[in-house]
């Protein structure tokens, strides 16, 4: 892994155009918690589970130590990792970005047939692709594939080319867990009423009911990436009762509803509709 020139004016410059960063050492990590910090003695965020800046004056737990603040940049305290530092650092979720790291040549063709085009970076191995927006961070969420936003650094390589998209729907969902097996599988999907046509393999109102019920309440209980829960919902739905023609436009708008009662416009519930209804080619 080469050496970034200048780190800390690299640094700097990215700080004042507000994005929060910190160093990196060899192997592309931060630096470990200082004495104070170690072991969550400090009470401080070593497991990452909160976010929020790193209030140790030091480089210490990881994204959360990232800052633009220059005081504490050009700080005594963190002198002797700028000198160490071979790359830098950034937090995406602090500078509203989410990046999607692809890994390797797979997953960059997976990403040109599955994604919107956006700003692009290349890696040493692959490319880092960076959307406008925030989300929950995860790893291997498919083959070669990581998600870094909240809670995440990633290294900087450069401004990118291209112009910057809007974090889409399609980002989102990947970072959303299957829901426990009484729900319906989250790569399920919604289709409109009328839609499909065969025999309903359901046999009562009941189970359709019950799922409809299933997936509000999974929508309503949402207390976080509320618009990743909405869309993978669309598609569990979808996935089960959308090709045999049981979903009528009652069953729609409870979802809809649901939907708009937690935030999300008109709008984007259409939209999640439409790319989950895309994504399973209806």
């Amino acid at each position: 892994m080469s050496k970034t020139p200048y780190p800390l004016h690299t640094a700097l410059n990215l700080a004042a155009s507000g994005i929060p960063v910190l160093p990196l050492r060899r192997g592309k990590v931060p630096f470990g918690n200082c004495r104070a910090c170690a072991d969550n003695a400090c009470g401080g965020r070593p497991n990452m589970k909160t976010p929020g800046p790193c209030r140790c004056p030091g480089v210490c737990h990881a994204w959360a130590a990232a800052t633009t603040d220059p005081a504490v940049i050009t700080s005594p305290a963190w002198a002797e990792a700028w000198h160490r530092a071979v790359c830098v650092g950034y937090h995406p979720g602090g500078a509203g970005l989410t990046v999607v790291d692809l890994d390797d040549a797979d997953a960059i063709d997976w990403a040109r047939t599955a994604l919107p085009a956006t700003r692009t970076v290349a890696t040493t191995r692959g490319e880092h692709w960076i959307y406008r927006g925030t989300m929950a961070s995860r790893n291997a969420v498919r083959p070669g594939v990581d998600i870094k936003s909240t809670m995440a650094y990633a290294r900087y390589l450069g401004p990118g080319t291209g112009p910057m998209a809007d974090l889409p729907d399609v980002v989102r969902a990947l970072a959303v867990k299957e829901p426990p097996a009484a729900l319906p599988a989250a790569h399920a999907a919604v289709v409109p009423a009328g839609v499909g046509g065969g025999e309903c393999p359901h046999r009562t109102p009941a189970y359709l009911e019950r799922g409809i019920a299933m997936a509000e309440q999974r929508i309503t209980g949402a207390s976080s990436a509320v618009h990743a829960t909405v869309y993978s919902t669309f598609l569990a739905v979808l996935s089960r009762h959308g090709r045999c023609g049981c979903l009528t436009d009652t069953h729609v708008n409870r979802l809809f509803t649901a939907a708009q009662a937690k935030g999300e416009t008109p709008r984007h519930c259409a939209d999640a509709w439409t790319n989950a209804r895309t994504t399973l080619g209806l």
